[in-house]
């Protein structure tokens, strides 16, 4: 017969092992974990359901300019629009950058104004990173602000409620090129392209040693197997949708 100290013994390794399984799950999506008490976290989105291969690219803008301008060509050559989330310091720092992303036919969303980790900030606080970020950008640009991707990928509940009341979409990435760990542009290509499926949020950025290098191959490529680069904000669906617990914004049945 079973002893009550192997049944506990059995019991907590069960346990740690749900735990354990959970725990990489999340970790290996970037999706937040759901509550054993039947609630979610709130989420925002890390991709979208998709069945017609279009996908988004993306550029983090807070420290340096040095590749934007080569960026911003090898976008035009390929014919694609990118979205650009950028830092209200760099913003200041860089209005004629900040410009030249909208002319090309870009989008440029907002990446706070400090680049602090959010989650640590009070509401007011949060209101006031958003707002006078949004409020820089469209100075310079004149066009409305509809995203939103938070520093270090770091968000709660709060955050994301608060930036919908001031009507912004809080957006992650599925696709993560890791070109801020200096990658080579071959290691980027690679990670990128085959990573990437359609209703994809690919994350770059601006300022990464090797992105410049890999951008063409990375858009050349995923071209030629049929996918259609849109901003952001034209890959989203902005009404009668629900975002499931792998951070995936899905289209709600009529």
């Amino acid at each position: 017969m079973m002893t009550r100290k192997l049944k506990t013994i059995i019991f907590s390794a069960v346990i740690a092992i749900v735990f354990a399984a959970l725990a990489f799950t999340n970790y290996a999506v970037g999706a937040s974990p759901v509550y054993f008490n039947g609630s979610t976290r709130k989420l925002p989105i890390y991709s979208v359901d998709r069945s017609d291969n279009k996908i988004a690219i993306s550029f983090d803008c807070a420290y340096g300019a040095e590749y934007t301008d080569g960026i911003l060509e090898t976008l035009k050559i390929y014919g694609v629009a990118a979205t650009f989330f950028t830092v209200e310091f760099w913003v200041r720092k860089y209005p004629d950058k900040v410009k030249k992303i909208a002319e090309y036919g870009n989008e440029v969303g907002t990446h706070s104004a400090t680049h602090p980790k959010m989650s640590k900030l009070g509401k007011g606080e949060i209101v006031k990173e958003l707002t006078t970020s949004v409020s820089a950008i469209e100075a310079i640009t004149g066009n409305k602000v509809e995203v939103f991707r938070p520093p270090y990928g770091d968000y709660d509940d709060l955050l994301i409620e608060t930036a919908a009341e001031l009507n912004l979409q809080t957006i992650q990435w599925d696709v993560d090129s890791l070109d801020w760990k200096d990658l080579t542009a071959k290691q980027i290509v690679n990670r990128i392209v085959s990573k990437t499926k359609s209703g994809s949020i690919i994350l770059c950025h601006n300022n990464g040693l090797h992105t410049l290098e890999a951008l063409p191959y990375v858009l050349g490529e995923l071209k030629q197997k049929g996918y259609e680069f849109v901003k952001i904000s034209d890959l989203i669906y902005k009404d009668n949708y629900e975002i499931n617990s792998f951070g995936k914004q899905i289209k709600k049945l009529n």
